[in-house]
Order: C-alpha cells, then structure tokens, then sequence
C-alpha cells in the first residue's frame, strides 16, 4: 500500500519536490478522482488512489513514494449526462492536463470513445470498456535544468526575420544527420542545420505545433497522418515523435540552448483555441472526461459545442481554472523550457466573448498584465471559424498578426492583377490602415507570402490549381484562392523561358517581402526551392510531400538561396527598410525631405489620379532618412517601362538589387540622379543614393 497524504491544491499536475510527489487536479462538477498508477512499459495498473482532498474545485493528494519516472492518468467520476453538459466515464483513462510528459501514443479503439460507438443513441449512450490499454500514460517529470549562461538573444523587433519551419520537416531527408536523430529536436539542433539559418541570416524560428498531438483516427485508416500537429491534447509535454529514442523535455532545452547560441529565438506555434477531443462524437481523452462543462465552450443545448474553430470545440478561456491553465503553461514554456515567443492558432477564438471579438477579452488583458509573457513575443494568427472572425489589426497593443491580407495583395500584384496598387504600396509601408492606432508600431504586420497553409514559393510560380489528390479528399480541401500563375505550363517542366519566369517571380515577390516594413517571415525550404507537387494542403503528408530535400537542390535554387541571403544582409544593413515607426511622408530635415514619396514612371509624384488607375502596375517609391536615401523600382507588367528617376542628394543611384538578373549588389553599376532607366517587364529594382 502506498502512503498518502493530503498534498496540496497547487500546483497542477504531478510535482516532484525531491521527497515525493504532489497530484493536483482541477474538476468543479466530479464525485471523485482516482489517480491512477501504471509499471514502466504502461500496460499495468499497478495502484488506484483515490485522491484525498478537495479543496476550491481542485483534487489532491500527496505521495511520498513515487518518483519521476512514474506512469500514471486518472479515472473522473461524475454524471454521464451530456445533455447537461456532463461527460464523466470512469472508464476512461484519462491525460493529466499538467502532464511534462507522455508515455506511448494513442492506439484507435472504439475503447477511446466516452459514448458506444455505433448505437442508435449516439453520443447518450455510455461506454463501459476500459481504454487504459489504448491511451497514452503520463510521466512524473523532474523538471530540473542545467541552462548555464542560456540568454535569449532579445532582439528588437525591427531586426526580426522569422522562418517558420517543421521538426521533422527540416531534417528527415538529412542523409547526413544519424538516422536516430532525423525529423527530432536532436536534428534540428545539430550544427550543419544551425549553419544553414545562420547563412541564411533568419534569426527567429517559429516552429509548428510540437505540444503532444495525435493522428486523427480518420487519418489513420486512410494511412494518413496529421502531419502539421494543429490538434493538441496536452499543453505541457511535447509530441513524442519529435524526441529522439530514450529522451525527454532535456532534448529539446539543449536544441533552445544551441539555437540561442547562435543568435536565434525560438517560437512555438501553439494551439489553446480547441483540443483534439472533437465535437460530441469525439474521443474521450483528457478535458472531456475531467470536467467538460468547465473546459469548453458549449451550445445553448449543452450536449453541442459552440465552435468557432472548425475542429469540434473551442476551449473555454472564460472559466477562470481554465485561463489558469493556458497561462501556467505558457509561463511553463518561457520560464521551463526558454522558449522566446508563441504564434497563436486561430487567436480571434482565444479573444472571444462567444458571438463576438472583444480585444479586451479575459485572455488578452491576462497577458498584457503578466510579468513573464511581458517578454516574450506574441502573434496571432488573427482569424477564426465563428461570426465575425477576421480581426486583422485589432489585437491590443503588445500584439503582432500575421497579416493574411499582405499575402494576397503581393501575389495578386506580381501576378499582375488590376487594382492592386494602392494596397500594393500600404503593405510595403506596413500595412499602415490596419495598425497604426493606440501605439503600435509597424513591427505588428508580420508580412509573408507563404506559410505551411497554401502553396510554396516554388510552387506559387508553377501551378494555376491546387493538386490535392493524395490527400483522399477528391481535390476539395484547401483554398481555391491562391493567386497564382503557373507562367505558361502547369506544373514541372524543362523549357528554359518558363523556368526563368519562374525564378523571376520567386525574385520578385521575395525581394518585396524583405523590403516590407514590417516583420518578414519566410516558410521553410522556400529558400531552395521546396515543392509539393502543388498540393496547397499538405496536412496529412508525412512523407517526402513535405520533407525538405536537402539532396536535390541544383543550380537555381542554390542561386535563389543566394540571392535571398543577398535580400536578407540588406535589409539588415540598412535600417531605413526596418522603421518601427509608421511612414507618412513626414519631413526629415529642414529642406522638406520627406521620409517617403512615390514616383510615376515620368518621375512626377503619384497623385490621386494616378493611385485610381486600376490597371497602373509600375511605381516607385523613395525612402528618406538623415543618412539613408533608397530608391525601389516595381514594374508588374509583362513589358519593360522607362523610369524617370528622381534627384539624389549624392546626384547619383547605385543599383544594389535587380530581381531581372538576379544580381545583388553588382559592381560598379550606377546611374545618374534624373536620368532615365529601362525597367524590365516582371522585375524590381532597388537603388541607393545616400547608403548609411
């Protein structure tokens, strides 16, 4: 028999103190909770614990002979009475929501379900299979840590360039990586991947969802999986299948510790607005079985969930041990683990007062208020599911967004579509109508072209459609709306002009990104030419669909590597493109220069006239600082263009980028101030007056 004792209230979950253990979990509406002990492979139950004490809706109890190590999951007991919003079935092995770590993944059984699966009653009718052989085990975790000096780089935001990358993506095809290590934290964190974001000169890495995931058991029987993890069951341990054999959380705190030796933060891609529990008829995991009624958001007829996610449930971050939860563990992330920043799935879910969006919301004020989120970055991806969902450039001060509305203006432009100019120019200067209010600077726009959701870079300039087949969906899932161009042949092919068009398009667009005031963020292996066959959904791919190929990359996409790597050093090297303040054509200096105008071909300003001509394609615009003076040249149209340039206080221009040859930086190519120059057709051009 093991000793108990009452333990206390808090923390959550299974805390080690060096003595024993304390179990604590969080349940307004059971009878009783009964944790569960299990030997060191999970497939016994070795003790079941009734815990002692109930204190402010919080079970607990104190076990001075276990130790870290241990497996364990609860049994809750309550009423199984869905219509009432109750769901209790102590039948169930339960996840801790506190759990640091999982032992084993889910094996799909009828067994997971809380309700019998395939009764006419449908979800009212209850299970009474034990699932303890099918779920997955929690681990007691000594959360202790060796972090030496670790300090987070704590860049500014202007210096930001975010590469939003895979776990196994990045380095599963690395033929020179251990193959024990390939697709894990251990990957990510050996030396010639490091070596390659170094050379890039990205410097924050917002890594897709690596909290504990599962493969949908839909996914499954079709021997699919969900490859990019956007349906979380646990908000404290991490994806098993990310961790090299025999390791743990010590895995992935030695991959933060090398990437911030290397000067480069870490985000997480986290998921707090649903569960993979599902709607109803969803598996019955870990929330669902504690206290469903606390942890999600339901319908008026409590036995359905109000969604505004799209997954089946949305969490519900009103219930104040809910909120509790979310914040401790981002906390447990930044403080535990040194993570620098979080991205935030579907965040307008998360600033939800139900039909409507409120950025004074219960989750918003928590984290403007904490003294440890202070410092951390925080970005929402700024739309969901439910009635009013698109809240790009609402979120409160503090906040950043990717802003989807750039991604479309700038393939839409490049593309060559009419009226595009006006928006065109507001997202080069940072997307000024969207964010400029109650202090925000123009760091809050984090502009990208492509991201895991849609096409690649590669694949943007080479397909008209999307080529989902091999996801069983008969083509239907994904976005119709891709403005994209496949410049004359769809998909691959060997003729030399359309793949020239290709690499132009790709210079073009990635080349106005990383002139863009605002946050860049690139996606992985755009910078090397990563395809997906055309598929603008790969979710369910977990094979080469989705894997960088690391072996395959030729002659022009070592060229596109360069010449992003080119694009990068000068954004960097010039600060006149990373303002954190708005650009409003105000005065500089005491001649009346201006910090920003913008030129017609003939070298006049734009006027009205000129921004309501919907099919004008071709502008320049000209930066101004005390010791800085750039000029950038766009000519979307197929033709080629004369451009009047304007004066320069050095009264001449240096070309410094011409995305029509690819050349950046080319000697001694200089031009005088006035003076007319050829635009090509498709093309940008940027030249530097004044240079810093």
């Amino acid at each position: 028999m093991l000793r108990v004792e009452p333990g206390s209230p808090h923390p959550g979950g299974a805390t080690w103190d060096g003595a024993g253990v304390n179990f604590a979990l969080f349940s307004a509406n059971a009878t009783k909770v009964e944790l569960c002990l299990f030997d060191s492979n999970g497939r016994r139950e070795t003790d079941r614990i009734a815990l002692p004490e109930y204190t402010h809706q919080v079970w607990h109890g104190y076990l001075p002979d276990v130790r870290p190590g241990q497996l364990y999951g609860y049994r809750v007991h309550g009423p199984y009475d869905p219509a009432a919003g109750h769901r209790f079935n102590p039948n169930k092995l339960l996840i801790d929501p506190y759990a640091k770590a999982l032992h084993g993944d889910i094996r799909w059984h009828d067994a997971c379900f809380g309700y019998r699966v395939g009764s006419p009653r449908a979800d009212l009718q209850i299970d009474r299979r034990d699932s303890a052989f099918v779920v997955p085990k929690c681990v007691v975790v000594d959360t202790a840590a060796t972090w030496g000096d670790d300090q987070p780089p704590k860049r500014k935001w202007a210096d930001t360039v975010f590469y939003e990358a895979h776990v196994e993506g990045i380095t599963a095809r690395r033929t020179d990586l251990p193959e024990r290590i390939r697709g894990t934290f251990a990957g990510l964190s050996d030396p010639r991947v490091i070596d390659h974001l170094v050379n890039l000169g990205v410097n924050a890495l917002e890594l897709m969802p690596v909290q504990a995931f599962f493969d949908d058991r839909y996914l499954v029987e079709k021997k699919l999986a969900n490859y990019w993890g956007y349906n979380t069951v646990n908000y404290f341990s991490l994806a098993p299948r990310y961790l090299s054999p025999g390791a743990g959380i010590d895995e992935f705190k030695v991959m933060v510790r090398r990437l911030h030796d290397a000067g480069i933060e870490v985000i997480l891609d986290v998921v707090y607005n649903h569960t993979a529990e599902g709607n109803e008829l969803g598996p019955t995991l870990s929330f669902r079985g504690i206290d469903n009624a606390s942890y999600y958001m339901l319908a008026e007829d409590k036995r359905f969930y109000f969604d505004t996610t799209g997954c089946g449930n949305t969490v519900n971050l009103r219930h104040p041990r809910v909120l509790q939860m979310v914040m401790d563990s981002l906390r447990y992330w930044v403080e535990e683990c040194h993570v620098d920043g979080f991205r935030f799935d579907l965040a307008s879910s998360m600033g939800r007062e139900y039909d409507h969006f409120d950025p004074n919301a219960v989750f918003l004020d928590a984290v403007r208020q904490d003294p440890v989120l202070q410092r951390a970055r925080m970005i929402a991806e700024p739309w969901d599911l439910g009635p009013n969902g698109y809240q790009l450039g609402n979120f409160p001060p503090g906040w950043a967004e990717w802003n989807g509305r750039y991604r479309d203006t700038m393939r839409s432009f490049w593309k060559g579509d009419d009226e595009c100019l006006p928006a065109f120019a507001s997202g080069v200067l940072g997307s000024a109508d969207l964010f400029d209010h109650h202090g925000r600077k123009s760091w809050a726009s984090v502009n990208f072209v492509t991201a895991h959701d849609g096409f690649t870079l590669a694949d943007l300039w080479a397909y008209n459609e999307k080529h989902n087949e091999a996801n069983q969906e008969d083509n239907r899932d994904g976005h119709d709306d891709n403005r994209s161009w496949n410049c004359g042949v769809e998909g691959p092919t060997d003729d030399p002009e359309i793949l020239a068009l290709r690499d132009r398009m790709r210079r073009n667009i990635m080349a106005t990104l990383l002139v863009s005031q605002g946050t860049p963020m690139l996606l992985m292996g755009d910078e090397i030419g990563r395809t997906q066959n055309g598929n603008n959904n790969a979710y369910c791919q977990d094979n080469e669909m989705n894997w960088l190929a690391w072996s395959d990359i030729g002659e022009r996409d070592q060229a596109f590597f360069e010449f992003v790597r080119g694009m990068i050093a000068i954004r960097q090297r010039h600060s006149i493109l990373r303002t954190r303040k708005f650009l409003h054509g105000d005065r500089v200096d005491d001649n009346g220069t201006r910090d920003v105008v913008w030129f017609r071909p003939d070298g006049a300003e734009m006027d009205d006239a000129s921004w309501g001509d919907g099919r004008a394609k071709v502008v320049g615009l000209l930066l101004n600082q005390p010791d800085e003076e750039l000029l950038i040249l766009v000519n979307a149209y197929h033709a080629p263009m004369d451009f009047v340039l304007p004066g320069s206080a050095s009264g001449r221009w240096r070309v410094i980028v011409d995305t029509a040859t690819g050349e950046i930086d080319p000697p001694d190519r200089t031009v005088e101030a006035a003076a007319s120059v050829p635009l090509d057709g498709r093309s940008l051009l940027m030249l530097c007056g004044k240079c810093g």
